[in-house]
């Protein structure tokens, strides 16, 4: 019984220690970097805004009768939009902060557009 048990521990010893006896042992590693492009495709940018014109009437007390006429003569029907003072300067705010965000915007979009650019050969200076 135990000549039973003594030949498959003696394979089993004999297969551990004959992977440990390797040969041929690297003596360099060697590690390459390999560095890729980035293949971003530039987009067009959006059409610009064309906004059409558009015709303002200022109507007060003395003028009524003839800016209607001259509403009718358009071929409209004659409606009023109002605004306070208040109204028109908050009006004015708001056209104003749409300015600045569109503008931020381009600038961001600038920004991205240089980042990925192909470096220049006479470039020495990495990109941020």
């Amino acid at each position: 019984m135990k000549q039973l048990l003594l030949i498959p521990t003696l394979l089993t010893a004999a297969l551990v220690l004959s992977s440990c006896g390797k040969t041929t042992i690297d003596k360099e590693i060697v590690t390459q970097t390999k560095y890729t492009e980035r293949k971003i495709p530039k987009q067009a940018p959006p059409k610009a805004v064309d906004m059409p014109d558009v015709e303002w009437f200022v109507v007060n007390e003395d003028n009524l009768e003839e800016a209607m006429q001259k509403i009718k003569d358009y071929g409209g029907s004659v409606t009023f939009l109002a605004i306070t003072p208040k109204g028109y300067e908050n009006l004015a705010i708001g056209i104003g902060d749409l300015r600045r965000y569109i503008l931020q915007q381009k600038e961001i979009i600038a920004y991205y557009e240089k980042a990925i650019d192909p470096p220049k050969d006479n470039d020495e200076t990495p990109a941020e």
